[in-house]
């Protein structure tokens, strides 16, 4: 499998870039690029906007750095791929991004490092989804959750390239431990 840690740190820096930022908001903590947020507390999916929304979109969320991020022969792992995500404006003056009833490819897997492990990038990419794509094509059946071997190498280019996705137009990570 090629090596995806030059192109994903590519789209990484589109975080530095508000305009490209993805806004992720776990409870009420806004992440700002690279920030430490403890796995207790992103356990659950985050709340996603983007100011540039006009489409809609599909997120990835991937782990860096598994098992540690000194020897990643697990990585990158997959934590969440929704599609469906559609803006809404919010009343603070920001596009929220919602999923309505948009099913899940990958339901989202909150941060997991080891113990004793230095901190994990968990890098959210956000894509305009194409036209006509059908996410049944691939969801595992049924709307079941998706188990963690499937997870595990997760072929982001092969994914990228089977859903026909264009670059990223957004990004965000942040590191837990």
């Amino acid at each position: 499998m090629p090596d995806l840690k030059q192109p994903v740190e590519a789209a990484m820096a589109l975080a530095k870039d508000e305009s490209t930022r993805l806004g992720l908001t776990f409870g009420t903590q806004n992440v700002t690029p690279g920030q430490h947020i403890p796995k207790g507390d992103a356990k659950s999916a985050p709340e996603l906007s983007f100011n540039g929304a006009t489409s809609t979109y599909i997120v990835l969320g991937i782990d860096l750095d598994a098992p540690f991020p000194s020897f990643s022969v697990l990585g990158p792992i997959l934590h969440w791929n929704q599609p469906g995500l559609k803006p809404q404006p919010a009343a603070d003056g920001t596009t929220s991004l919602v999923a309505g009833d948009a099913p899940f490819i990958s339901d989202y897997a909150g941060p997991g490092p080891p113990p004793l492990s230095a901190p994990h990038r968990y890098v959210f990419l956000l894509y305009k989804q194409p036209d006509g794509f059908d996410p049944v094509k691939f969801a595992p059946p049924d709307g079941k959750k998706m188990g963690m071997r499937p997870r595990m190498k997760y072929d982001l280019r092969a994914f990228g390239k089977a859903a026909k996705l264009g670059p990223v137009v957004a990004c965000n990570y942040f590191v837990s431990n």
